[in-house]
């Protein structure tokens, strides 16, 4: 069946938002006492749930430290760490003449959806998306399977007309989960092995690659 619709990631996808969060995160883990040294690598927080990176970063277990620093992290992130971010190049115009082609796009990140509507109006992005799906601040549809089944069903859409476009593992494997194949950003947060191993359809290198890359997967569709 023909891709109509395009669900679409955000951090690592749309914008980098790599001073902003972990600036953060850093506000987070030195509020609770225990401050990163300016060396430790933190891009792998940005994807995945943040709760389950911060309990990483604390090497703990305890779910309520986790919460505080989840908290901390909001206190900082909410005011001042969201427009910490950077629109990726060609990505305004790829949108536009996405929209302009008829296919109808959706936002679907496991930030909270609160942060990715100021986001996306900061930037003038939300111009562009039918629906911005994202989690709740209580934590549920953090992970991605259960955020696209979600979308599936308040939007009504056919997985088979769906494609999803992300940067890291999550994307890939929440996608699949709902049987959507996934086309990887290769500019983003995932590393050449995580999205070799995860196996996406394809990959692209620029957010402008998109338009051909959905033409050719529709033709490819219809000879098939």
């Amino acid at each position: 069946m023909t891709i109509k619709n395009i669900l679409i990631d955000l951090d690592g996808t749309l914008t980098d938002p790599k001073t902003g969060i972990h600036g953060s995160i850093r506000f987070a883990l030195a509020k609770l006492g225990q401050p990163l040294a300016d060396v430790v690598d933190l891009d792998w927080t940005i994807g995945p749930p943040l709760k389950g990176s911060l309990a990483k970063l604390l090497n703990t277990q305890d779910d309520a430290l986790a919460e505080q620093a989840l908290a901390a992290y909001r206190e900082r992130f909410s005011v001042t760490g969201l427009f910490e971010n950077e629109v990726y190049p060609t990505v305004v115009e790829t949108l536009q003449q996405l929209q302009a082609q008829g296919y109808t796009l959706f936002l679907a990140t496991a930030k909270p959806t609160i942060y990715a509507k100021q986001i996306l109006v900061h930037f003038k992005l939300d111009q562009y998306f039918t629906g911005i799906y994202g989690s709740e601040l209580t934590g549920e549809r953090t992970n991605k399977a259960d955020l696209i089944a979600y979308i599936l069903e308040k939007e009504q859409l056919d997985a088979q007309q769906c494609i999803m476009v992300g940067d890291r593992q999550y994307d890939i494997i929440g996608a699949r989960a709902n049987n959507i194949e996934t086309i990887a950003v290769n500019y983003g947060y995932g590393t050449a092995e995580e999205l070799v191993q995860a196996q996406p359809v394809t990959q692209i290198a620029q957010f402008k690659e998109l338009i051909e890359c959905v033409a050719v997967l529709n033709a490819e569709r219809k000879v098939s």
